[in-house]
């Protein structure tokens, strides 16, 4: 039978009992999210679901932020209610005070486990906090300084292929993939030891690389159905009884994302047995492979090595880690990164001000700037935050509460029946999205300017509003990498990457925009489309300096 006739029977199944439930629950349960304002539902099925999560759906957000401020009711499948929150109080609570009540969803924490293994994305609790205190010192400072030889190695392969393919006059690029391609061989080289990328123009793309970048499109179409049906598969039988049910199946989406991930797998299986053998060889082994030894996983296998059996982790956990590490590393960087050209190919002024103040750091260092000079340059930190303020690549996450508890508000708020609402009470199992965007776009922080692109904003004390808020992001008032303990663990590692990238190509080229319109779609990580067309994709016009 076919995968429709499953659906259909599954959807026949399930509506009438979720419908049931739902008009049980509104009618005669009177939610404790019912006095919460909120956007008007539009459909009994998807509540406002479709506007929400609209890849096109920017001033859809910015009109909910506007109208209901720092925490909503979001109305969600058959009526359930959720909330969406952007309020700094509340924020403090979900990610730092209260870290442990508001998870990760299950949606998220299995989805990750099937594709990545048990790595930092698929674990909670203790396992994560274990794994967290492993990796830790592997994104010191410290441990960036080292790595700047191999940022500078790759980046100026980078570089060169793109001079070989501008020659005198204007010529138009597509540089996402230039962006994506080197920020896996960034992640490669100094996160696996490995070198994914000659970074040639003429390269074949690696396996992984392929199966990587194929890795989003093939999973959001499975998004809706995983949603609901992989919480409670997941916990059918064991992996091997699941692998085989997922071969059963005549479903084509699935078998897509089956197949990327055993690509995924087989590639960090292989990358992990050579750097075992090289750790049996000894450190002159170590030392003639990519990275030198000094790479994440072979300073992560040696911590593992001397640790306690309580705080070491498996083969598998490791193994989960690559993957998870690449993932994070790979998309979002070069989203930002993407991000910033475009914005610099709009604003020549801020370009030409960037260029000379690399110009002049080059010129007094006479070569390559060191980690501490490099990310002491004003402007170019300014830039790389403004950018990553007001368009980060990740707009919006979620969150699930596992018990009872009160969420506190900075600013309070008029409930449906006209009185103020300080604190609000959050059920059990109440789902949350968490708006990073409007976060980091927040008027009442940042200013009347919050929408605008101002790198100036950076070079001059902070509003006291914004320093008074205590946001919980770990970097620089921004929710961008989020907070806690869940906090981006590289979130050094992708501004040191922004920054060299940027060093390295503002020198050497002037950006300008192309003739094609590009709409910067609002999907899990943010990306360049151009208008009427559907892959992503950024065209943009180089000229040598």
């Amino acid at each position: 039978m076919s995968v429709t006739f499953y659906m259909k029977a599954f959807v026949a199944v399930a509506l009438p009992i979720y419908t049931l439930w739902s008009l049980i629950r509104d009618r005669f349960v009177k939610s404790a999210l019912n006095n919460i304002p909120g956007p008007p539902s539009e459909s009994f099925f998807t509540g406002v679901l479709e506007s929400f999560f609209n890849n096109h759906g920017w001033d859809y957000h910015k009109k909910l932020a506007e109208t209901y401020g720092g925490i909503m009711k979001i109305k969600a499948v058959f009526g359930e209610n959720e909330l969406y929150v952007f309020d700094p109080k509340a924020l403090h609570h979900i990610f730092v005070k209260d870290q442990d009540i508001f998870e990760e969803t299950p949606q998220w924490i299995q989805g990750n486990g099937v594709v990545y293994g048990p790595g930092l994305l698929a674990t909670l609790g203790e396992q994560h906090r274990k794994q967290r205190k492993m990796l830790n010192p592997v994104f010191s400072t410290a441990h960036m300084r080292d790595m700047m030889p191999i940022f500078y190695d790759v980046t100026d392969k980078l570089r060169d292929a793109m001079l070989a393919r501008v020659k005198n006059t204007p010529t138009e690029i597509e540089l996402l993939s230039w962006m994506t391609r080197t920020a896996l061989e960034l992640i490669g080289q100094s996160g696996l030891g490995y070198s994914f990328d000659s970074m040639t123009a003429d390269a074949a793309p690696h396996p992984y690389s392929k199966a990587a970048k194929s890795l989003e499109l093939a999973w959001g179409k499975l998004r809706l159905s995983t949603a609901y049906l992989l919480p409670p598969l997941s916990k059918i039988g064991s992996a091997k009884f699941r692998r085989f049910v997922v071969d059963l199946v005549p479903w084509k989406d699935v078998h897509d994302v089956r197949d990327i991930v055993d690509v995924l797998t087989k590639t960090s299986t292989d990358i992990f047995e050579l750097k075992k053998k090289a750790f049996a060889e000894g450190d002159e082994a170590l030392a003639k492979q990519v990275g030198r030894g000094k790479d994440i996983l072979s300073i992560l296998l040696k911590a593992n090595l001397s640790a306690s059996k309580e705080d070491s982790m498996t083969e598998e956990e490791i193994l989960g880690q690559m993957s998870s590490l690449i993932y994070a590393a790979m998309d979002t960087t070069s989203s930002a990164l993407s991000r910033t050209f475009h914005l610099l190919a709009i604003h020549q002024d801020m370009q030409d001000r960037l260029r000379a103040e690399i110009k002049e750091a080059k010129r007094q260092q006479g070569g390559n700037l060191p980690y501490d000079q490099l990310v002491g340059l004003p402007y170019l930190d300014a830039l790389c935050r403004e950018s990553l303020r007001l368009h980060s690549p990740v707009p919006l996450v979620r969150r699930i509460a596992r018990q009872d508890i009160m969420l506190p508000l900075s600013t309070p708020i008029k409930g449906m029946d006209g009185r103020e609402i300080t604190e609000v009470f959050v059920p059990n199992d109440t789902k949350l999205t968490i708006g990073i965007m409007a976060s980091n776009r927040n008027p009442e922080l940042w200013g009347a300017d919050a929408e605008e692109f101002n790198p100036e904003r950076w070079l001059k004390p902070l509003p006291e509003s914004l320093v008074a808020a205590h946001l919980p992001g770990v970097y620089s008032h921004l929710m961008t990498f989020i907070g806690g303990s869940r906090a981006c663990i590289g979130f050094k590692f992708s501004q040191l990457e922004m920054k060299v990238v940027l060093l390295t190509l503002i020198e050497s080229f002037r950006f300008t925009l192309s003739d094609k319109e590009i709409n910067w779609e609002m999907v899990e990580i943010v990306a360049p489309v151009p208008v009427g067309e559907e892959a992503p994709r950024l065209p943009i016009v180089l000229q040598r300096i």
